[in-house]
């Protein structure tokens, strides 16, 4: 991300974190950080067309720690599907390498995304009592479940609304075409991939985790997710 829209979008999320902002200001200055972000990926596809030098197809691994491995890793690709980008889990350890797949630009916004929303739902547990009659574990996953729920249709929303304010149908397509790509390169690293079954939660803070997820800000300060991992291992 250039350095002019990685400064607006800092300056539009310290504004929102501000604790003198009131819930509607905050939510405004959030929303213009999402818009931004979402601009921006739009903006480096278009760029790619006339240059694919600018914005190759390419790939990172991310380590996710214990607790909560599995919570964390739905949480990255909640972020990552949106952006265009795609996801393989493996078990490492107690935690998992996750393999990103995607166009640098897009990669590179899923960094900043994710490593910020790992810090805002660290805060938004912490600050979340567990119901007396809940296991705590249960509640937290099904806390982040709603959570992660939440911001992949805000992302999903933010992405769409940029893609037809910069050209309608044909973005559609580039960008689609784009997603192709990406599908591809990850079905030549992985020819033999398997889907994960579903997982049952039994918390019951599906709700309040969601409710996080619609107050959570859309952006973040950095491309380094260990600040984040430290949070939630906490």
């Amino acid at each position: 991300m250039s350095e002019a829209m990685l400064s607006k979008v800092r300056k539009l999320l310290a504004q929102a974190e501000d604790p003198a902002c009131t819930p509607a200001e905050s939510a405004a200055f959030t929303a213009k950080a999402t818009e931004l972000i979402a601009r921006y990926g739009v903006d480096r596809a278009l760029l790619a067309v006339r240059d694919p030098t600018t914005d190759p197809v390419g790939d990172r691994v991310l380590d996710i720690v214990a607790p909560y491995a599995r919570d964390k890793v739905g949480l990255l690709a909640a972020v990552a599907e949106p952006l265009r980008c795609r996801c393989v889990r493996r078990r490492q350890g107690n935690g998992f390498a996750v393999h990103l797949f995607g166009f640098a630009s897009d990669l590179e916004r899923v960094d900043l995304l994710f490593t910020s929303l790992l810090v805002q739902a660290a805060h938004g547990l912490a600050a979340t009592a567990v119901p007396a009659d809940d296991h705590p574990a249960a509640f937290r996953r099904s806390w982040l479940a709603g959570f992660a729920e939440v911001i992949w249709g805000r992302l999903w929303a933010a992405e769409t609304a940029a893609a037809g304010e910069s050209g309608g149908p044909s973005v559609a397509l580039m960008l689609a075409d784009r997603s192709d790509r990406v599908q591809r390169r990850l079905t030549e690293e992985y020819p033999r991939l398997r889907t994960a079954p579903a997982r049952r939660l039994g918390g019951t803070g599906f709700g309040s985790g969601a409710e996080a997820g619609n107050r959570a800000h859309l952006g973040g300060r950095g491309l380094d997710g260990s600040r984040a991992g430290r949070q939630l291992d906490r």
